[in-house]
């Protein structure tokens, strides 16, 4: 019997229009936003501390990157996606499998990034 309980996500992204198109996609989509934060420091935080299921994760966080708190997902075995705007030229070789996300988020490509992420499909290219 598949599980009932709605997909438990984090969202991080520092522009507060387009974390609230993701979460009110993912809501649509069934999920449950458990928190979304703006910053690295507040995401490192709520990482080690929240129960969530899935991260969607900004590259760039108002000039930081995002990868530490990936790196910890990742040893953790959380899944998570990326979304941005800008080249992924330069994310970390360990980082390129995990699914990108192109701004503007459509919600035909959230769904299938998140699909992706959970089955452990990395590669959205």
């Amino acid at each position: 019997m598949p599980d009932a309980r709605p997909l438990k996500v984090l969202v991080v992204e520092d522009e507060s229009l387009v974390a609230l198109d993701i979460e009110n996609m993912l809501e649509e989509m069934g999920c449950k936003v458990v928190a979304s934060v703006p910053r690295l420091l507040r995401a490192l935080d709520l990482a080690a501390s929240l129960d969530f299921d899935l991260a969607v994760l900004d590259i760039n966080l108002a000039g930081e990157v995002v990868y530490p708190l990936a790196f910890r997902l990742a040893e953790r075995g959380i899944p998570f996606l990326f979304s941005t705007g800008y080249s992924t030229a330069d994310l970390p070789s360990e980082l390129r499998d995990r699914p990108i996300l192109r701004k503007p988020v459509a919600p035909a490509n959230l769904k299938r990034a998140v699909a992706l992420a959970r089955t452990g499909i990395r590669s959205v290219n």
